[in-house]
């Protein structure tokens, strides 16, 4: 079923952020904490330094309404540079990639692409992009 979710990025922080969201809204994470250190890297690339393998990769929390809350460590010695307003990503995860394709092409227009929508070892449709107006979308279309 497509859905709309929230993605935060925290420098490295997420695990902390998300225990927190969690004991307010008394809800439990969907699924185990994604690690760095267990995701596999691209043909003769390093994997994350000893000091980022521990940081979160991927989590999700369920909130209010059915809405779900996901995050990211984003921190600066893998090449990310947070600041207020690109920490936030609106998910979208429609039903199909022909779906995805279209929203994804119609959002680009004007705007940067971050990833083209490919095909992802964890088994989803995934891309992302920042329209014209800032405004950063991630696609995520489950296997």
């Amino acid at each position: 079923m497509a859905r709309v979710t929230t993605y935060l990025n925290f420098p490295r922080s997420t695990e902390e952020a998300f225990n927190f969201y969690r004991t307010i809204f008394g809800t439990e994470f969907i699924g185990p904490i994604m690690r760095f250190g267990s995701v596999p890297s691209p043909d003769g690339q390093p994997g994350p330094s000893d000091a980022d393998k521990d940081l979160v990769m991927h989590v999700a929390l369920p909130i209010l309404g059915g809405h779900v809350l996901m995050g990211t460590d984003a921190p600066d010695t893998m090449g990310f540079t947070l600041t207020f307003g690109n920490n936030i990503h609106i998910n979208l995860e429609p039903d199909t990639k022909q779906e995805a394709d279209q929203l994804f092409e119609a959002l680009s227009q004007g705007g940067t692409v971050g990833m083209p929508l490919t095909d992802m070892y964890w088994g989803a449709y995934f891309g992302f992009l920042t329209d014209k107006y800032g405004v950063h979308w991630m696609f995520n279309v489950p296997a």
